[in-house]
């Protein structure tokens, strides 16, 4: 009995010895976690205060301050100084690498980096904290800004801005550059007659006299007063009329200027200073407010390359405005310039022909893919969009019914008979038929089935000769080419055009729409089919793409993939290899000879001595339906230089809209001559 109470005694004590460990360990582990508990909030603290700089939340930042730091610096001193300091350097990005909490001495350690107007600042630091009711607040002064700024230092940004490059044509012609405008205003002192002078003024810069009066009203006396900025191209306006009102004064300004004018407009577009939208979508690429930003055609597709980096330091200054410290600084680098394929004197010609239409026009070299010309027609002078418009002129120019904004070469259209060699190269390649087939004569209409209804095919000639393709492509008959898709099948057909580049971004060149031919990649009845194979149905092709197509009939099959940067290099490539066959290609071209040569041709006008071109017309019909009597009509005329001279190799797109009463497609036969002459 003795035995056992001894044993119950030792478990007893043993037990005892385990409670006490277990109440050891349940003290330690509330120890530690009641001290870890400030070192989580003061973590938290520093982390809402710094997450509050990006979203510039001021206010809400000051609210997080101890009362002894509220009481050294107001609230509206604070917002000032850290909005003037934050947004003055553009700040963003801001992180926290490393927290580390002193407890004892209730101070939190730590590292931070941030993006800045001149580059990336990353910089250790330290600030105490104060706990007030549970509460964590901050003992703030410049410091926590930046370690070595005081309460009475400042923080300067210098900025030298860079160049931005040059667009140059192939032969080095600058076609964009950084040069200067003419800034014309008032000095208020030095006016005489103040009435006349404005309403002289008024009349000159097509700027209205109460928008001078109310710049003029808050001047001083000997203060220069903008009115409008000028391009240099006014330098007789200037020096002949302006000039000559009392009180008035020119001062130059730098900015992209455009020597070609409206002959370069939609091609090489114009760059403007930034705007909100812009910015937001490039906050990573270290633009600012300030900064200029190409918003259409080169301009905007080579934006990284022309644009330059500015020289940008941040600096701290003291009281007396000596330098104290250089925070960080990125060196000035100037944009590279961007040759183009251009070239300006064929852009100049082509530009010529068609500024009196709406239109457009694509130019290559079919044998290498470089663009010569890209033309659209109306156009507008790019300088315009440096100097600005009055309001007058912007409402003008937005509800011109031409809509010279509009770069016609982006879009797709209805191409017309000019998809006739198309379809017959597509034909001969899939041997659905031969060149010399006669397809039958079908009169001036024609249609395949009285399944189709009241809907019928014309055609605008009755030829004796042989309704094989060489003839058709001569007289450009409807009637065959209907036939001719409908041989190919609908299948086949719309395998052969995604082959061809439909439904594709075309290579190296943006913004430029992909061609279609249903809304499905497939053809919903016989009749579309029959339609696409003269070029009309849903049929929607883009220039630039059509002028890859037809390189095929001087590259044995292969269409050439365009380019548009140049290079001393031979950059040729084929965007489609085995488009058509080389029999088929060939073909087509020796037809679109004789569309030429041929006196019976539709394209006859445009024949010139010593010279052999191959080309196709097409007149495309724009309306509702097939008894629409109001719709419009579309010309083409895609035509090539056939020659093994290199130099010489020119492959032309051109379209003009609005020619129903204007002869239809031969509308642009004289002007296509003096593009080759």
């Amino acid at each position: 009995m003795q035995r056992g109470l001894l044993m119950a005694k030792k478990k007893s004590k043993k037990n005892g010895i385990i409670l006490i460990i277990f109440c050891i360990v349940i003290i330690i582990a509330i120890y530690f976690f009641i001290n870890n508990i400030k070192p989580d909030k003061a973590k938290d603290l520093l982390k809402e205060y710094m997450g509050y700089i990006e979203e510039q939340k001021y206010d809400e930042m000051y609210e997080l301050l101890s009362d002894e730091s509220k009481e050294k610096v107001s609230k509206e001193k604070f917002i000032q100084r850290n909005k003037n300091i934050y947004e003055g350097i553009n700040v963003k990005n801001i992180s926290l690498k490393t927290i580390v909490v002193n407890k004892d001495e209730n101070k939190i350690k730590y590292q931070v980096e941030m993006d800045t107007i001149a580059g990336n600042i990353s910089f250790f630091n330290e600030v105490s904290y104060i706990i007030k009711n549970e509460n964590y607040y901050i003992n703030w002064n410049s410091s926590l800004i930046y370690p070595d700024l005081s309460d009475d230092d400042k923080i300067r940004v210098e900025i030298n801005e860079s160049q931005r490059g040059k667009i140059l044509d192939r032969n080095n012609n600058i076609l964009a550059e950084q040069g200067t405008v003419s800034v014309v205003g008032f000095v208020p002192g030095k006016i005489k007659e103040k009435e006349s002078a404005i309403k002289n003024v008024s009349k000159l810069l097509n700027v209205s006299t109460s928008f001078i009066e109310e710049q003029l009203k808050v001047a001083n006396e000997d203060e220069f007063v903008p009115i409008k900025t000028m391009s240099n191209e006014d330098e007789e306006k200037i020096e002949n009329q302006l000039l000559q009102i009392k009180g008035i004064m020119i001062s130059s300004e730098n900015a992209r200027v455009y020597p070609y004018n409206e002959i370069c407009s939609h091609l090489i577009g114009y760059a403007t200073t930034i705007n909100s939208e812009e910015l937001a979508e490039n906050k990573e690429k270290g633009y600012t407010s300030n900064s200029i930003i190409g918003k259409t055609g080169i301009e905007k597709i080579y934006e990284d390359k022309l644009r330059g980096t500015n020289e940008a330091k941040i600096y701290i200054v003291d009281a007396n405005e000596n330098k104290k410290k250089t925070i960080t600084k990125i060196e000035k680098k100037d944009g590279a310039n961007v040759k183009l394929t251009i070239d300006i004197n064929i852009q100049t010609k082509i530009y010529n022909q068609l500024k009196e239409d709406n239109g457009l026009s694509v130019a290559i070299n079919p044998k290498t893919g470089e663009i010569l010309a890209m033309v659209s027609t109306p156009c507008y002078n790019p300088n315009d969009f440096v100097i600005g418009f009055s309001s007058d002129e912007w409402e003008k120019i937005n509800n011109d019914k031409s809509n010279p904004l509009f770069c016609r070469y982006q879009s797709t259209w209805v191409p017309g008979s000019s998809f006739k060699p198309i379809i017959g190269a597509i034909g001969l390649t899939t041997g659905k038929f031969t060149a010399d087939e006669d397809f039958g004569k079908s009169g001036l209409n024609w249609q395949k089935s009285e399944k189709w209804g009241d809907y019928k095919i014309s055609t605008l000639q009755n030829y004796k000769e042989t309704a094989d393709l060489k003839n058709a492509l001569i007289y450009s008959d409807n009637i065959y080419f209907a036939k001719a898709a409908l041989k190919i099948g609908d299948d086949l057909l719309a395998k052969e055009l995604l082959n061809t580049g439909f439904n594709q971004d075309i290579p190296n060149i943006k913004y430029m729409e992909q061609s279609k031919f249903s809304s499905n990649n497939k053809f919903s009845s016989e009749i579309q089919l029959a339609d696409t194979g003269y070029g009309q149905g849903k049929l929607l092709i883009n220039p630039l793409h059509m002028a890859s197509m037809y390189s095929a009939f001087v590259n044995d099959g292969n269409m050439i993939k365009p380019y548009i940067e140049y290079s001393s290099e031979d950059k040729k490539e084929y965007w489609i290899q085995n488009a058509f066959s080389k029999e088929a290609a060939n073909e087509i071209k020796e037809d679109l000879i004789q569309v030429v040569e041929d006196e019976n041709g539709t394209a006859h006008e445009a024949k010139i001595d010593g010279i052999t071109i191959a080309g196709k017309t097409g007149t495309a019909e724009i309306k509702s339906s097939q008894d629409d009597k109001d719709g419009t009509e579309i010309g083409w005329f895609n035509c090539f230089r056939v020659t093994d001279r290199s130099s010489e190799q020119l492959l032309i797109i051109n379209m003009i809209q609005d020619v129903k009463n204007k002869n239809g497609s031969h509308y642009l036969l004289p002007k296509v001559r003096k593009m080759f002459e």
